[in-house]
């Protein structure tokens, strides 16, 4: 009230005060929160002076009844603080601004130059943020709870202006978004860091976004030509991949631990977004392969590199593939006019070869040597696989072998050399052959076996043949073979130890018989 309305009010009640608030006193410090006018020049009779202080202890009182200071316009009395006649003087500091027509306020201070996807009604968000007042007073962090603000955005999850606020934001995008109380939270704040009418500044960073309608995506797809065969469900696969968030922030790698991972594809062995990502892929492909939640790792995550409701994203690179059923795949990439032979179970083949992975790495290599590699076919030298590709062959043919693991070296591979479940790759040229002996047999006659034989071996005639002697004399002289591809002095003992029946170390003629005797397809012993 001004000086002029003073004396037409109503004269006071007397004040007598109550029992619970007996003989209140006003502190000096009695805080004034808002002066809404000052009267620089105030002159009072003494009759106004009790009613101005009469109306000041109702104020008090009311002050005390409703708990709160906020919204009283408190004035001190003329004489007792400000004396008459004087020039006030305020310093003010200002916590905050808004105004009924205001909205939300964006400030994109960092957009990635690759933005492949905006934040949209429904999506579900990850997102870190510092939250303050106008002033600068901070009020929460994600950034303390050392975990992201994970929500759905524009169905009502969110006060109304994070929901508009984080519309059209990219993954990576840094804004500031500031709002005012009434697309905050209004009038009476959050009840403990937030007072009411405030309004709010959010910094945030987007490291995440997806909706659950999302499926895979595959982008990067470098194919190689040719893709002769793609894998499908039940083809056991491996392949390198490097994951990440989709932020960027690395989790795994196959490369750090140098060796690939290795999976059947569609049986539920791996992640529902990866187990799809491999079918249909070629050997040698490389992808990148982004995974929503729900066909990753879910709401929990793992461990402690992949956050809850993360999206991924793998980049892949097939090294190979195979399904259990497979066999050995021969091509023959040349074959000489003239093929008299083919190579068959017991013969003794010199080859070259160059060894490699499905993927083109180098395993191995006769052509190093100088030499060919040598083996006798069917007597489990070589894995078989290889002995599969080697059967029916020319001297001068050349084959390309495809071996899968199971007819190769296995899961477990060679040390150092060939990878566990490899399929192997092998370029042959057939050099030489030697005709084989019959199944079972070490050693044949090319002639007519002689009626006499014990007694042309049993030479000193003491009834006991002079067994190594006469066999190897028989090779030398052309009149029989010994089995090729084997030291010829084990062969002789072996069948020194087959004719041996009693085990004495001596052959007599009743011990000595010829194959005929067993079987009349061949003469051997």
């Amino acid at each position: 009230p001004t000086q002029s309305l003073l004396p037409s009010l109503p004269p006071p009640p007397p004040f007598t005060p109550s029992s619970s608030h007996s003989a209140p006193s006003i502190p000096k410090d009695f805080p004034s929160i808002c002066i809404s006018k000052t009267i620089s020049t105030l002159t009072m009779n003494q009759d106004q002076r009790n009613l101005i202080h009469q109306i000041r202890k109702q104020f008090f009182l009311l002050f005390i009844k409703i708990k709160t200071s906020k919204n009283l316009v408190l004035l001190p009395l003329p004489g007792e603080i400000i004396p008459p006649d004087s020039i006030l003087h305020f310093d003010v500091l200002l916590l905050d601004v808004w105004n009924p027509e205001d909205g939300v306020q964006i400030n994109t201070y960092y957009r990635p130059s690759v933005c492949s996807r905006k934040v949209e009604v429904s999506d579900f968000v990850r997102y870190h943020y510092n939250g303050t007042l106008l002033d600068g007073t901070l009020f929460d962090s994600s950034h303390t709870r050392m975990r992201t603000y994970d929500t759905y955005v524009g169905i009502g999850w969110l006060i109304a202006g994070m929901d508009q606020g984080l519309l059209g934001m990219c993954v990576g995008e840094r804004r500031i978004i500031t709002m005012p109380p009434s697309l905050g939270y209004g009038e009476n704040g959050d009840g403990s860091d937030i007072p009411g009418q405030a309004s709010l500044v959010f910094d945030v960073v987007l490291l995440d976004l997806h909706n659950p309608k999302d499926g895979i995506t595959v982008t990067n797809q470098a194919i190689p030509e040719p893709c002769s065969r793609k894998t499908v469900a039940g083809d056991f696969v491996r392949y390198h991949y490097n994951g990440s968030l989709l932020d960027g922030t690395f989790f795994d790698s196959s490369y750090s631990r140098n060796r690939t991972y290795d999976t059947y594809v569609g049986r539920g062995y791996v992640i529902a977004g990866m187990d799809e990502a491999l079918i249909g892929v070629c050997v040698g492909e490389r992808r990148s392969i982004t995974i929503p939640p729900h066909l990753g790792y879910g709401e929990e995550g793992t461990g402690t590199k992949i956050p809850g409701s993360a999206v991924l994203v793998f980049d892949i690179h097939i090294i190979d593939f195979h399904n259990p059923s497979d066999k050995t795949k021969v091509t023959v990439t040349f074959k000489p006019q003239v093929c008299e032979k083919l190579t068959k179970k017991g013969d003794f083949v010199k080859y070259h070869y160059n060894a490699s992975l499905m993927d083109g790495t180098s395993i191995d290599s006769t052509y190093n040597y100088g030499k060919t590699y040598n083996i006798v076919l069917g007597a489990n030298q070589v894995v078989p696989g290889m002995e599969d590709g080697l059967l029916d062959m020319c001297v001068g043919e050349k084959r390309h072998i495809v071996i899968p693991p199971h007819l190769g070296y296995g899961e477990r591979g060679v040390t150092g050399e060939v990878p566990g479940s490899a399929v192997l790759v092998f370029d042959i040229e057939l050099i030489d052959m030697e005709e084989g002996l019959p199944e079972g047999y070490m050693f044949i006659w090319n002639d007519e076996v002689s009626p006499d034989l014990f007694l042309e071996m049993d030479k000193n005639t003491d009834g006991q043949v002079e067994f190594t002697d006469y066999i190897m004399q028989q090779v030398n002289d052309g009149k029989g073979r010994l089995a090729p591809g084997f030291d010829p002095y084990r062969i002789i003992d072996n069948m020194f130890s087959n004719q041996d029946r009693n085990g004495d170390g001596k052959i007599t003629e009743e011990e000595f018989k010829l194959k005929t005797d067993e079987a009349a397809d061949h003469d051997e012993l």
